[in-house]
């Protein structure tokens, strides 16, 4: 069909036509003006960070260059020698034993704290409210509880002379537990360490991990339920990989806390030990710096600390990153 175009009627004028507006450009989006009220804001807590952070740990490594000795302690000002302290303490076979040792104790004791934190949360995601509430209530206490107050009943549990173990093991008929000295052997002094500091970071971990447990739907629960998955394939293929980002969190934290560990082994060695078999990082600078001060010395082996705490830490802080993006 063609069209026919409809002529206008006898005396009409003719309807100008109207052409179509063009239409708008497309500006480019105006920056918004508030942008850079947030980074504002931020500032004030960044300068107070770095200066909170950059202070002492470039007080560190200026005092890692210098010589404390005895002339020191009178007033003579420290003699800069560069980093003859790291040199010294390279060579030195008695870091790298307390660095192996505090490795160890670090690995060790995180991983078991998270093995026994998951395990109490995966008991207390299980039972009922008032069982739940009553453990929470226990890990609140055992975790607000002083440290030296709670370094106070643990040394007395393990005392040699009147201690509740060895009176327990007595009577149960364990020879030799009489008079037994569990601080005087470094392997037994690191068993009662480790078990101290478990005890202490437990609830941490445990309400944590229970915190992340919460948030997994019950849906996805039931469904695996009704698809016969028992209880063990439930907490490997559903509870473990939806709580995989809590559990790098407290690994990291862990391992951190477990390698600048230092009040609780120093009251240890205090009770009755042999402190250059028992020293660990933390230790091992107190008596360098407060015990002999060698300030030089000990703020590089803090640095060291510093670089073995960040390579330590840097896999699970890079699996966090790749988690975030």
């Amino acid at each position: 069909m063609t069209s026919r175009t409809t002529a206008p009627p006898a005396g009409t004028a003719p309807v100008p036509v109207v052409p179509a507006p063009a239409p708008p450009t497309r500006r480019a989006p105006r920056r918004r003006a508030g942008r850079g009220l947030p980074l504002l804001l931020v500032l004030p807590t960044l300068v107070l960070l770095v200066v909170a952070l950059g202070y002492p740990i470039g007080w560190q490594l200026v005092t890692s260059l210098r010589k404390f000795g005895l002339q020191q302690q009178f007033g003579a000002p420290p003699e800069w020698v560069g980093l003859d302290n790291y040199v010294a303490l390279v060579t030195d076979p008695t870091l790298w034993a307390v660095v192996v040792r505090s490795v160890a104790f670090c690995l060790v004791t995180a991983f078991v704290t998270v093995a026994v934190g998951g395990g109490v949360a995966v008991l207390m995601n299980a039972v009922g409210r008032w069982a739940r509430l009553v453990l929470q209530v226990s890990l609140l206490l055992a975790w607000a509880m002083p440290v030296v107050a709670a370094m106070t009943v643990w040394i007395w549990i393990v005392d040699w002379r009147r201690g509740l173990l060895n009176w327990l093991l007595v009577n149960v008929g364990v020879d030799g537990a009489g008079g037994h000295n569990w601080l005087a052997e470094p392997i037994s002094f690191f068993v009662v360490a480790s078990a101290v500091v478990v005890w202490m970071s437990v609830p941490f971990v445990a309400l944590s991990i229970y915190a992340g447990l919460t948030q997994v739907s019950t849906e996805v629960v039931e469904a695996s339920m009704l698809d016969g998955a028992g209880g063990w394939q439930r907490l490997r293929y559903i509870y473990a990989p939806l709580v995989a980002p809590v559990l790098s969190i407290v690994i990291l934290l862990q391992i951190i806390w477990d390698l600048r560990v230092f009040t609780q082994v120093k009251l240890l060695q205090d009770a009755g030990s042999v402190a250059n078999e028992t020293n660990l990082l933390g230790t091992y600078v107190y008596q360098l710096g407060t015990g002999k001060g060698d300030f030089g010395t000990a703020s590089a082996v803090s640095v060291l600390m510093l670089l073995l705490t960040v390579a330590l830490s840097w896999r699970y802080v890079r699996s966090l990153l790749a988690q975030e993006s």
